[in-house]
Parts: structure tokens; sequence; C-alpha cells
């Protein structure tokens, strides 16, 4: 926990220093070419203002009690957003417009066809005194952006700006490539290890908050770069190359193409909200018809990705596994005579199977991809005979099951035991200890029920 927080902070105080270093540079030097620097201000301001919180999204998807299912309970039985989980990408690119502006400004050579002399500390200085002027209305509506978002804005526009500026400033940038198509081929280059930088920090930042593995962590970072990250790093450098052209008029331009993806984004992140609402208003039909205890299915899918994530599964293989581990009871519905308790985890094997592929059938029809209806028909399987996300879905049922039981009375220490009894047949070993993994981390006893409702 100590490293974790280490990290947490190293990354934020070397962005403050940074910030006080430029600050002080420039209120003691003046302010380079005013008229670009208010420019390019201007442009990241504006980005800022046309930032989407990532609580706006939450809020699309209803009052509390329709949350999202990847959602946790964190260890004093709050509940842990999502937004811990890298997932949308307006979660990773609040501000793209911004982000891109900094970039453009970081890897400015001249200015049509003039020399330009800021320097990295103007640049950083520049950022975010923007930004902060940008977040001004989101500070008084009392959405604030996260400190860790900005921090890394300015670690990774400074190595930007670290890479470009004193090459271009002192002549050898020119003398070596000139202003050919060799100047393109290295900004693109340049802003490959600028990506790669904030993947690594944004990695190192999500696994200081949450403990999940780093590897496929920067795994979904850097696939998150092929997506709008790639728009923001090919505007950055349109940007820069056409105000070496045209000068200060290109800025307009040239910021539509990432506004018009921003939007699409947008759209594509309100899809998948609805969708997500819709798959948990179906999962919610066992608990209305009272088959299942309340809140079982999203305390399952909410357990179930946090194992998931243990076990470095991909982004894509997450919403899979969410999906059906919110369906994986809906089987029950086509019961005469329900389960008591709706609990599944002390079946006979052959009725558990049954009730499982009465499941897959039902998710068949409700139009949720093909892959999740066979998680779902094949969880009740042993273990060694399914797919990953089956067994995870069958061990944390079981767990969810035992645990609010009266079969053990002693808590998650007695349902975990349980479950570590059956891992010669029903559940995987790995899985189980993953289990016991996330519920240590969260504390033992404080994985706690959602209330109804």
């Amino acid at each position: 926990m100590a490293l974790r927080g280490t990290v947490v902070w190293g990354v934020r105080g070397a962005a403050v220093v940074l910030t006080l270093a430029g600050l002080g540079h420039t209120l003691w030097n003046g302010v380079v070419e005013p008229g670009t620097a208010l420019a390019f201000g201007a442009l990241i301001a504006c980005g800022e203002l046309a930032r989407r919180d990532s609580r706006d999204a939450r809020d699309a998807r209803g009052p509390r009690g329709a949350h999202d299912p990847r959602d946790t309970w964190g260890p004093w039985g709050a509940w842990a957003p999502a937004a811990a989980a890298p997932d949308a990408a307006d979660d990773r690119r609040p501000a793209p417009l911004a982000f891109a502006g900094a970039l453009a400004y970081a890897l400015l050579g001249p200015r049509a066809a003039e020399p330009t002399h800021h320097g990295v500390l103007q640049i950083v200085t520049v950022a975010v005194a923007a930004a902060l002027a940008g977040i001004v209305p989101h500070i008084a509506r009392g959405r604030a952006p996260g400190a860790d978002h900005l921090a890394r804005r300015v670690l990774t526009v400074a190595f930007a700006g670290v890479c470009f500026q004193p090459l271009y400033n002192s002549g050898r940038l020119e003398q070596g490539i000139g202003q050919g198509p060799y100047l393109v081929l290295f900004l693109l280059l340049l802003l490959g290890l600028t990506a790669l930088c904030d993947a690594v920090l944004a990695a190192a930042q999500a696994r200081a908050r949450t403990g999940w593995p780093y590897g496929p962590l920067l795994r979904d970072e850097l696939r998150a770069q092929l997506g709008i990250g790639s728009a923001i790093c090919a505007t950055g450098v349109v940007m820069a190359l056409g105000v070496a052209v045209a000068g200060l008029w290109a800025l307009p331009v040239f910021c539509v193409p990432l506004l018009l993806t921003q939007l699409s984004f947008h759209r594509i992140t309100a899809i998948r909200t609805t969708y997500r609402q819709t798959i948990t208003s179906l999962a919610r039909a066992t608990e209305i018809a009272g088959y299942t205890r309340p809140g079982h299915s999203r305390r399952v899918a909410a357990l179930s990705c946090a194992v998931g994530r243990e076990l470095g599964l991909s982004e894509r293989e997450l919403t899979v596994l969410e999906y059906a581990a919110l369906m994986h009871d809906i089987g029950q519905l086509s019961l005469v005579d329900p389960v008591r308790a709706g609990a599944t985890a002390g079946l006979p094997a052959a009725e558990a199977r049954r009730i499982a592929a009465l499941g897959g059938d039902v998710a068949r029809q409700t139009g949720v991809p093909a892959e999740v209806a066979v998680i779902v028909e094949r969880q009740a399987d042993p273990y060694r005979e399914q797919p990953v996300a089956a067994r995870i879905v069958r061990a944390v049922n079981a767990y969810d099951d035992l645990l609010g039981g009266t079969r053990h009375p002693g808590g998650p220490l007695a349902a975990l035991e349980q479950l570590r009894l059956g891992t010669g047949r029903d559940y995987q070993p790995e899985v189980v200890e993953c289990l016991a993994r996330v519920l240590a981390r969260g504390g033992r006893d404080r994985v706690v029920p959602v209330p109804p409702g």
C-alpha cells in the first residue's frame, strides 16, 4: 500500500515541481512570443471547457441502484466506481482537444516559416495555466477533473517538449533531417514514444489505485492508444505542421476532425451505457420475480470482473465476463419450482447444468453476443471443460451463494474454504486463489451485500 501511495504522489509531485519551475521561469524571463502562447492557450482552454467528465457518463446510468455492474464495493462498504478501471475512451481522454493542443505546442517548430523560441518550461506553464482556466466552470459545478489526469498530461507534454524543443532550438534538427518528409517521420516516432510514456504512467496510476496486475493494465492502455489516442497524436502533429506553414489560422481548421472524433466517442459511450443498462435490467428480472436474492447478480458481476483483472483478462474479455455474470441466473426464470434463495451452488450437477442450459437459451434470445450465452450455458460444467470466464462466474457465484446462505455462518473464510475443497472438480484452483486475493485486498469482512433496491 505504501508503494502504491508513493507512485501516486511521485507522479503528482513531479508534475507540481515541473509546473512551479515553469511558472518561475516564465515570470522571471517573460513570455516568449506571447501571441503564439495565447493562441495555443486558448485552444487548450476551449478543449477543457468541452471536456466530458467521466462522472457525466456515470450519471447517465440512472439513479443509485443502477450502477455500472463493474463497480465494486470498497473497503468500507462504499460504492467504488468503475472509473478506476480504464474502460471508455472518455475516461482515459476526457479532454482530447486540450491534450492535442498541448502536444502541438510542445512540437511546434517554425510559425509561418518564422522560427519560434519558446522552451519546455514555457510549454508546461501555458499548458497548465490554460487547463486551469478551462476547468474553472467544471469546478464551479462540483466536477473538477482528477488530479491524476492533469499530472499525467503535464509529464507527457513535458516529455514531448524535452525530446523536440532542444533539438529544434539548437538547429540540429533542421541540419539533420530538414523540413521534408523525414521531419514528419521524426514527429510520428516522437509521438509514439510520448504515447508509450503516457501509457506507462496511466498504468502505474491505475495499479496504484486498484492493486490490479500492472501487465494487463499497461496492455489495455496501449490498446486504448490505438483509438482516440491515435487521433490526438495525429491532430497534434498536423496542427504543429500546419502552423509551421500557414500560421496560427491552422489551429481552428485542424482541430475540427478531433472534435468530430470526440463526439463519435461520446455517442459510442452512450450506446455502451444503454446496452449495459439493458442487460442489467434483464439480470434483475430474477430478483424482481423472487428467484434470487437482491443484488446477487450485481455482486457476482463486480467480483467476477475483479477476479478477471487479477487473472489478466483483456478489456473485451472483461466486458463479456461482466455480461455473462449479470445473466448467469437468468435460466431460473424457466423453472416451475424456484431454487431456494436462488442458490444453485448446492444443486446436483445434472440439475445445475439443466438450469445453465436454460439460461444459455434465454441469453441467446436476448440478442447478447454468442460468447456470453456460451459462458452462461457452460457455467455448471466441470472447470476443466469450461472457458476461463465460465470458471470465474461459477466460483464467484458459489462464493456469493455460500456467503449469503446459512450453511457457512463463519463468513468469507468459511465460504472460501468450501471452494478450496471443491477445486478437484468444480472450481479451478487459480480462480479461487485470485478470488481470495481480491477479497483480502478489500478486507476479509468487508465484501458486503448490496442493499435491496
